[in-house]
């Protein structure tokens, strides 16, 4: 299964121990299912990591080395195309990551946007507990 994890998603992993988006991260570690992402959504995930109001929370050297792993060993695309489906820029990057790498799952905590869409492009877009539903039913 070929999966993109919204940013919200792979920062709650950090934030959350054992939670459905944890979980995820786990699930990935275990190669239970491949991560997508763009350099574009790795420069966000950059960003995002090093906000102050995140530091209590997140050790730096665990944002790096998520950083690092992401980049390592998830399918990285450099080239998106154009998404406008959502009035925020950011979950457009998201939305056009999912599209460009004909992903099967695009899973976010987003309710306010993404989840609300439902699908991009024939992609569903799911929250973290679908998510890892989907993943059990596919090893069943």
């Amino acid at each position: 299964m070929r999966i993109v994890l919204d940013t919200n998603v792979l920062v709650s992993a950090l934030v959350t121990r054992g939670t459905p988006p944890d979980l995820l991260h786990q699930a990935w570690d275990g190669r239970e299912f491949e991560l997508l992402t763009s350099s574009a959504q790795l420069a966000e995930l950059a960003r995002v990591l090093s906000y102050e109001r995140l530091r209590p929370y997140i050790r730096r050297e665990e944002a790096e080395g998520l950083l690092e792993t992401i980049s390592a060993v998830a399918r990285v695309l450099t080239e998106l195309p154009d998404v406008s489906l959502s009035a925020d820029p950011d979950d457009n990057l998201i939305l056009a990551t999912a599209v460009a790498a004909r992903a099967d799952l695009l899973v976010t905590g987003d309710k306010s946007h993404l989840l609300k869409l439902k699908a991009v492009r024939g992609i569903p877009i799911v929250t973290p507990r679908e998510a890892l539903a989907r993943i059990k039913r596919s090893r069943e």
